[in-house]
């Protein structure tokens, strides 16, 4: 049985790249009905790469369920159409930029003047206002910018995050910010226009570390894979090169560890250990001090030490490893007449089942939606 709470609804998303697009497809996934707006030349995430089956990874991931439809939005056909579809739907994202649909006259606020209904989210890297509006805001330039890249990395090597989070924190924040506005909607029969930029998504998850900048004055260490803030936490090697990483989080469980796991090799209550703090301030030769211990086991005897003594714990996998990963739960997509396998959806709804609708080829309903909105 399908989950499709979103049946009935209807987007038209004027996107490219990742943060619209995901937004969209997870409205998809939901059972809107989602019509990609292209240049003739498409979204140019179609052609980041050719690693799934000769398409992009990118365009695969986040395009699936949608129906995509070229117009040219400088032309006067192209305007009629796009106007028609407006007249039609239920919400329209973008995440052009800054001011472009308002030149092409389709700026959401004269757009909701005429359709009180309708919802609209414009996406952007710094939003609309102030002297970075106008900025290009590429997903690393974003995470330089917030100041993420300053709390990754390892000792004085700052290193980005390793997937296009500021991308995918913002398609997360229109996708819940879209649903919002549709309750509400339903509520008040008013639609609403919204606002979301690349900067204040990475802004909303960088504060933690800004806490500690604007009330303690410091910024918290690059600690590479090691947590900056509590210890132990952090990979350590067994005596067979594989790598574990160990974390504890509370008095406890520091009982248990040194006492189960470390053979009591560390005292629980040594001065220097006795609370994360301490243990934090001295996380240099308490690492050493474990990695002592485990080194002399194997990764089967460790791993069951940290079960049997109830042990937070994972596996440092490589990539090929998570690729194999026995939790990994995968769906199948069309894609180009064939099937493609992808995660599936994080939330799981208990009687029902995933149904991810094709990815579409570049222009590949442009007669139906011209036929149909003409």
């Amino acid at each position: 049985m399908k989950f499709q709470p979103l049946k009935g609804v209807t987007v038209v998303s004027v996107e490219q790249a990742l943060s619209a697009p995901l937004a969209s497809c997870r409205l998809a996934d939901a059972g809107a009905r989602v019509i990609k707006v292209e240049r003739e030349s498409g979204d140019f995430a179609r052609d980041y790469d050719t690693s799934v089956k000769g398409e992009s990874t990118y365009f695969a991931w986040v395009n699936r369920g949608k129906e995509s439809v070229r117009i040219n939005l400088k032309s006067k056909e192209g305007k009629e159409l796009f106007s028609n579809l407006v007249e039609s739907t239920d919400v329209l994202i973008q995440n052009l930029k800054p001011g472009a649909m308002k030149k092409l006259g389709f700026g959401s606020e004269s757009l909701r003047e005429k359709y009180p209904k309708l919802i609209t989210c414009d996406i952007s890297g710094y939003g609309e206002e102030g002297e970075y509006a106008e900025m290009k805001a590429y997903d690393n330039l974003v995470q330089a910018e917030s100041g993420l890249i300053d709390v990754t990395g390892d000792g004085e090597m700052r290193a980005k995050v390793g997937i296009s989070i500021a991308d995918i924190s913002t398609g997360m924040h229109a996708y819940s910010a879209i649903l919002e506005a549709l309750i509400q909607r339903g509520q008040s029969g008013a639609g609403v226009s919204i606002k979301v930029s690349m900067f204040d998504s990475l802004a909303d998850w960088m504060m933690v570390p800004w806490f500690h900048q604007k009330y303690a004055g410091r910024t918290p260490k690059r600690k590479g894979v090691y947590h900056a803030e509590i210890a132990p936490y952090g990979p350590f090697k067994t005596a067979d090169n594989r790598d574990v990483m160990i974390g504890i989080q509370n008095e406890r469980e520091w009982e248990r560890f040194c006492d189960g796991v470390l053979n009591s090799d560390i005292d629980h209550s040594d001065e220097r250990f006795k609370n994360n703090s301490s243990r934090v301030k001295n996380v240099a030769l308490l690492n050493e001090l474990i990695q002592n211990q485990i080194g002399q086991l194997s990764h089967e005897k460790v791993v069951q030490l940290l079960k049997k003594h109830q042990i937070a714990f994972a596996n440092l996998n490589t990539l090929q490893q998570f690729a194999e990963h026995p939790q990994l739960r995968l769906t199948e997509v069309e894609m180009n007449g064939e099937l493609i396998k992808m995660a599936d959806r994080p939330a799981r709804f208990a009687g029902f089942e995933s149904d991810f609708g094709a990815i579409p080829a570049l222009g590949e309903h442009d007669e139906k939606i011209k036929k149909e909105f003409s």
